[in-house]
Order: C-alpha cells, then sequence, then structure tokens
C-alpha cells in the first residue's frame, strides 16, 4: 500500500485562508458565473461573439461570416441569448444580433490579449 503525502505540512490554517473564503461570492453566484463562462467554451460562439464585436448582423450575414449553417447559427444565437451575451432587435421581418453589452466585449478582448500575450 502506498501512502500519499499529506497535501500540508502545517496543522493550522493560513490567517488570509479566513479573508479569501468571507471574499468569495455565495455558491449560487459561482455556479451561475461558471454557466455563463461555459457559453464561451465553444469556437462557434467564439467566432459568433467575435463577428458582433464588431458590428450588429442579421443571422444570414453570421452564417455567411462564420460558414456555419443558419440553422447552426440560430441554435448557437439561442445558447447565447440564454446566457444574456447576446441581445437581438426586430427591424420589420429581420432579427440583428449584438453583444448584451460592453461587459461582452471586455471579456472577449480580454481573453484574446491573453492568448496573445502567451505566444
Amino acid at each position: 500500500m502506498v501512502k500519499s503525502a499529506p497535501v500540508c505540512k502545517s496543522e493550522s490554517i493560513g490567517e488570509y485562508v479566513e479573508d479569501v473564503i468571507s471574499s468569495l461570492p455565495p455558491d449560487e453566484r459561482i455556479i451561475e458565473l461558471s454557466e455563463f463562462l461555459e457559453a464561451f467554451g465553444d469556437s462557434s460562439r467564439i467566432k459568433i461573439l467575435l463577428a458582433l464585436s464588431k458590428h450588429e448582423l442579421c443571422t444570414c450575414d453570421i452564417s455567411a461570416i462564420t460558414g456555419l449553417s443558419v440553422s447552426a447559427v440560430s441554435h448557437q444565437l439561442r445558447v447565447l441569448r440564454d446566457k444574456k451575451i447576446v441581445k437581438y432587435r426586430r427591424d420589420g421581418r429581420n432579427v440583428f444580433y449584438s453583444l448584451d453589452d460592453e461587459h461582452v466585449a471586455a471579456i472577449l478582448e480580454t481573453a484574446m490579449k491573453h492568448i496573445r500575450e502567451r505566444r
């Protein structure tokens, strides 16, 4: 039988641990954040979001830009709408999509900076 090494060598918890614990949001908020970020975990959705960060677009425009079928774009937009990452507006029979707010654009921009700097 192999004994596992203890994770911590100290029996006492660091004084900062209580501060960290008290600063964390409630579990419900953490789950909400996890579900929000999960929507960014698909390359098709990321491509759609990057396109929408440049301009408000209709489903057909997004399809032409991304190379996805209109049906696939509609499905991904539904996911993004449900997570309140994109919003839409109707103009007659047309529906135009855009990023929900500047926070979504900032998340994309920050993530792209992080990726570029890792190279």
